[in-house]
């Protein structure tokens, strides 16, 4: 469940930024397969990759994780 909650968030912030899935898993160093999983729930993003995601899509940490 959590891991749904990561890609649900993690795929509106990049997409409000104006990122493909093909740019932004390029700037993050990942597959676009990769990303698909993470962004689908069925993966869950490792801390190193949630402070890239972060620091490029130039949100906090507490942006992303919080459900408004």
């Amino acid at each position: 469940m959590e891991e749904l909650l990561w890609g649900r968030r993690i795929r509106a912030f990049r997409k409000l930024k104006g990122y493909t899935q093909e740019e932004f898993a390029k700037h993050l160093g990942i597959s676009v397969s990769v990303l698909g999983e993470i962004e689908r729930g069925n993966r869950k993003p490792s801390e190193e990759l949630l402070e890239k995601v972060t620091e490029t899509l130039g949100v906090t940490l507490e942006e992303l994780t919080s459900i408004r």
